[in-house]
Formats: structure tokens, C-alpha cells, sequence
């Protein structure tokens, strides 16, 4: 077996779930994962934080929506108040490393040591999180390991199913034969997509500018989505979204729009943390 694959038993009359989960890196991402830390892109950062996390929050609370926010200890640190707000209002706050820290090539030692470091943090805004997101999408050999040590339910780093929830197996890759696998994990893996993710449509990262019309992203979404209502049943799509993206004009109207869509054709837009309640193998 290489992957133990789920459903979702939704709620009555609910065709798929959707999460509208934000990463809330801030300048974090900028500052670890493109060594960037001059002032234009810690304040696309700043942008996030003091523009995109309030509209965002104010758009969720006009739909009466809950959903999971993976915030950096970095981003709690630094904006502790912003944190607090968004847990204030109800949503769920999921680990994300500390500075944005890719965990591919760390070594044990210190990706234990982040993972800590990240707990730490949080717990001063008064999360204990069950969720993580992997800052660079990856994960170390260690990770899965880690996230088991440290009672974490559910992941959404990893992209080996598109519409529904799974226990990932770890693989073991080999280049002169077939690679291997050892039996699933008992941690629920919460599948995520590039393509259903904001920053590589629409931020601009220098030679990798994404930048496409919001009508170009929106016809991406509401065609996976429409797919998912038509031939997955028991599905779950997951959009990853950042408020320094997202929160842009642009972007938050087309957001506004996907969510109209998806609760005219009956999604149930939720947390991954009730969202996990539902799984069933």
C-alpha cells in the first residue's frame, strides 16, 4: 500500500469541502526562503500584516466562515497583536516553521529545534497547533517522524492526491531501482496543489513573476472545483492563499467572487481542524 486514502462524510447537503487556508508569512518568507531582507520586501511583508490579514478576516466574517491560518512563530513574533486577533475571531492557527524555514536538506537536530522554536512561539498567542504546512511545500527524511513525535494530526505540505485526504507512506527513493515504501502514517495528510495556490499565479518574485489576471487564477479554481462537485464524491478541495497576496484589491475581490461560487453550489467551507473530525478510512 502506498497511500491509505480517505473521504470526507460531509455534513447534509454538502457536495465537497473547501479550505481557504492563508499563510501568513509576512516578511518571513522573503527573509529565509529568498534571502531577502532590505525594506521593499520587508514591507510586502508589513503589506500582509497590516493590510491583507484584516481584509481577509473582515471578507471571512461577512460569509460567517472559519478557516486555518499556518502562521510563522517569526510572523507571531513580530506581529503578536495581528496573531491574536485572528484567533480572537475564531480560526485556526496551524505550525509553519519559524522563519519560513524549508525543511528538505535540514538535519534532524535543527529541524527539531524549529519545530520547537515554533511551538514556543505560538503558545504565546495561545495556540497548540494540530496542523502543520511545510514553509517550502517538502519535507526533510525526518519530518514525517517529527510531526508524529510532537502529536501533530494532520499535515498539508504534500501532493499526492488532489481531492482527498491520506495517510502518507514514507518513501524510501532509489535511483537504480524501484523505490519503497513503509506502511502509512497514522498523520492525515491534507493534499495541496501549486496550482491552487496564490503566490506562484500572483506574486511577483523578479524572474519568477507570476502576475496573471485574477480571471486567468479564478478560471484554474472554479474548474477544479466544478470538477471535484461533479465526479469526487466525499471530496475535499484545499486553496492555499497569503495575505500579502490575497489581500491585494485585485485578488480580494476575485476571492470574494470563488466563495460565492463555492456556497451557491452547497460547499462547506471549514477549518482543517473539523474538517479532520470528518475523515473516515
Amino acid at each position: 500500500m502506498i497511500q491509505k486514502t480517505g473521504k470526507i462524510n460531509l455534513p447534509e447537503g454538502k457536495k465537497i469541502a473547501l479550505t481557504l487556508t492563508f499563510d501568513f508569512d509576512s516578511a518571513s518568507v522573503w527573509m529565509e526562503s529568498f534571502g531577502k531582507s532590505s525594506p521593499i520586501y520587508v514591507s510586502r511583508g508589513e503589506y500582509g500584516a497590516v493590510v491583507g490579514v484584516p481584509r481577509i478576516l473582515d471578507l471571512l466574517h461577512k460569509y460567517n466562515l472559519k478557516t486555518t491560518f499556518f502562521i510563522p512563530g517569526h510572523t507571531a513574533d513580530t506581529y503578536p497583536e495581528v496573531c491574536k486577533e485572528i484567533v480572537a475571531r475564531g480560526h485556526e492557527v496551524g505550525h509553519h516553521g519559524y522563519v519560513h524555514e524549508d525543511p528538505t536538506d535540514l538535519t534532524l537536530e535543527v529541524e527539531d529545534a524549529i519545530l520547537q522554536r515554533g511551538f514556543e512561539t505560538l503558545d504565546k498567542i495561545g495556540v497548540k497547533p494540530i496542523g502543520y504546512r511545510s514553509p517550502g511545500f517538502d519535507f526533510s527524511p525526518n519530518t514525517l517522524m517529527l510531526l508524529e513525535k510532537y502529536g501533530i494530526k494532520y499535515d498539508s505540505s504534500l501532493m499526492g492526491n488532489d481531492f482527498y485526504p491520506y495517510c502518507p507512506a514514507p518513501c524510501h527513493v532509489n535511483f537504480d531501482k524501484g523505490n519503497t515504501f513503509d506502511k502509512p502514517s497514522s498523520l492525515v495528510e491534507m493534499p495541496c496543489s501549486w496550482f491552487l495556490d496564490d503566490w506562484p499565479h500572483a506574486e511577483f518574485v523578479m524572474t519568477r513573476a507570476g502576475m496573471k489576471p485574477q480571471s486567468e487564477i479564478y478560471e484554474i479554481w472554479k474548474t477544479t472545483f466544478d470538477y471535484g462537485i461533479k465526479n469526487m464524491p466525499n471530496s475535499l478541495l484545499n486553496v492555499a492563499l497569503h495575505p500579502q497576496v490575497s489581500g491585494r484589491a485585485h485578488m480580494i475581490t476575485m476571492l470574494e467572487e470563488f466563495i460565492n461560487h463555492a456556497l451557491e453550489n452547497d460547499a462547506w467551507i471549514a477549518p482543517f481542524e473539523e474538517i479532520l473530525e470528518r475523515v473516515e478510512f
